[in-house]
């Protein structure tokens, strides 16, 4: 299953890395992909083996110091 979310607030390659391994300890999450967007919307991609709750994700990302501005899961 995939689920993409729009971040808000990244701007280097620390971001990345902080929101990749916040939402790698989700549950059933198998791989996290980011697309970096200085100045604009980034974009995760994640791949799990269930379907993910959108608050859990935006917990997450929080917690990796951005903001989840639009979520499809």
């Amino acid at each position: 299953m995939e689920t993409r979310v729009g971040i808000s607030g990244m701007t280097c390659n620390h971001c990345i890395a902080s929101v990749a391994e916040e939402l790698m300890e989700l549950d059933g999450v198998e791989i996290v992909t980011v697309d970096l967007k200085k100045d604009g919307v980034s974009t995760a991609s994640i791949t799990s083996g269930r379907a993910l709750d959108p608050a859990e994700i935006s917990e997450a990302v929080t917690e990796a110091g951005c903001q989840v501005v639009s979520n499809n899961a």
